[in-house]
């Protein structure tokens, strides 16, 4: 026997080896990926979840409406990438911004510059601030900051709690929307009100602005008036612009100059960043205009479903906030996390309708929680398409009647 033939022989007998059974997470997970792809009505359509071959065509569809592909491409953050900076800072009227290749990065660098300037590494930030909860304590652990909070509270701080809180700090962190909270926002005063009590203790301010772009409706002013109430502020490209990825540092010349001596010693300075450029360039030209009208929509939605579940023969149920500050927002319900999520898919693959296409995340003894996204595929979405659609979830459920299919 030749070695090729023995060598074709084991590679065969492996392939005919009895693979692993999936897990159950790993079996809802296809589920629900082959759900998303199949389902003919969603809420939400995020470029996260499209193949390769899809994202790839619309950056080439879309690219040249942005940006002269017969330019050079960029090298160490030059060329399309300092386009994206300029523009960055012309929507937000600052002096300068500088990209980052993660919101973390660029976070850590802010805070820690001005740390320097002020000498105090301390940063005051709510308990449910992205850094305290998703970063793995990398303001202390890489950036060698100290964080305190000054509040846990499902809101933003006020702005008596900045005035009255027990311990100097250097710099107050703002997170518009706090997401953890359910993407709310103060008011307009409210925030007016707590900048001015950060800057009588002498603090510097600085935005968490990964959602700011959608923030407009509600405080009912412009990014440029909103960036201008702080130090600085740090805004993502991929969470509402619906970009590959990246974020931007945005405020006074001289801080941004710092900022990218830190990017470069964080190793931020990417050789080539082209593809990640030229989406946050479209998003700011196509996602960022459409906002405005995913808010509003929102509204909407979050009315019908509300409406929905009361009519229904579940409990018990809440949307928050009530009227939803962004386009983004939580929904509770009290049933176990598997147990929605099950509904959830099984709607989407009978019916082609994926209601709730997120995760179901336990927040108690039967109680869980879900975030609703409306973009662009949901403004197609009437009141009453949300409570038809509420109805036949609800009778997905355990004890409770399933709906009558609409005449």
């Amino acid at each position: 026997m030749s070695d090729t033939t023995t060598a074709q022989d084991e590679t065969t007998a492996r392939d005919e080896e009895p693979k692993e059974p999936l897990s159950a997470e790993e079996r809802m997970r296809e589920r629900r990926a082959a759900a998303y792809r199949g389902a003919t009505r969603v809420l939400a359509r995020t470029g996260l979840r499209a193949p390769l071959r899809e994202r790839l065509a619309r950056l080439q569809e879309a690219a040249p409406e942005v940006y002269d592909l017969d330019e050079p491409s960029d090298i160490y953050g030059n060329g399309v990438v300092e386009a994206l900076e300029r523009r960055v800072a012309a929507l937000l009227g600052t002096e300068a911004a500088a990209f980052f290749p993660t919101g973390t990065m660029a976070q850590q660098v802010a805070l820690r510059c001005w740390a320097a300037r002020t000498g105090n590494p301390t940063v005051a930030l709510h308990a449910l601030a992205h850094p305290e909860v998703h970063e793995r304590d990398a303001f202390r652990e890489v950036a060698g900051l100290r964080t305190v909070r000054v509040t846990g509270e499902p809101r933003l701080p006020t702005a008596q709690e900045i005035r009255d809180f027990a311990e100097p700090f250097g710099a107050l962190m703002v997170e518009l929307p706090l997401r953890d909270a359910g993407f709310v926002l103060p008011s307009w005063e409210e925030l007016t009100e707590l900048v001015e009590a950060a800057r009588e203790r002498d603090a510097v301010v600085h935005f968490d602005g990964a959602r700011l772009w959608e923030s407009t409706v509600h405080l009912g002013h412009s990014l440029s008036e909103i960036a201008d109430l702080a130090d600085s502020v740090y805004v993502s490209f991929y969470k509402s612009l619906d970009g590959f990825g990246g974020a931007a540092l945005a405020g006074p010349k001289s801080l941004v100059e710092d900022a990218k001596t830190w990017r470069h010693r964080y190793g931020g300075m990417v050789f080539q960043q082209f593809p990640t450029a030229l989406a946050a360039l479209i998003g700011l030209e196509h996602e960022l205009p459409r906002l405005p009208d995913y808010v509003r929509h929102a509204r909407v939605v979050a009315a019908a479903l509300r409406e929905g579940f009361a009519g229904s023969a579940v409990p018990w149920a809440r949307v928050h906030p009530g009227e939803p500050h962004t386009h983004q927002f939580q929904l509770w319900l009290p049933y176990d996390a598997d147990v929605l999520l099950e509904a959830a898919v099984r709607q989407a693959e009978e019916t082609g309708t994926y209601l709730f296409v997120g995760f179901w995340d336990t927040k108690g003894p039967g109680l869980s929680m879900t975030e609703v996204t409306v973009t662009a595929e949901g403004l197609d979405w009437t009141a009453e398409d949300v409570r038809t659609a509420v109805a036949d979830f609800v009778g997905r459920l355990p004890g409770t009647p399933r709906a009558e299919a609409p005449l």
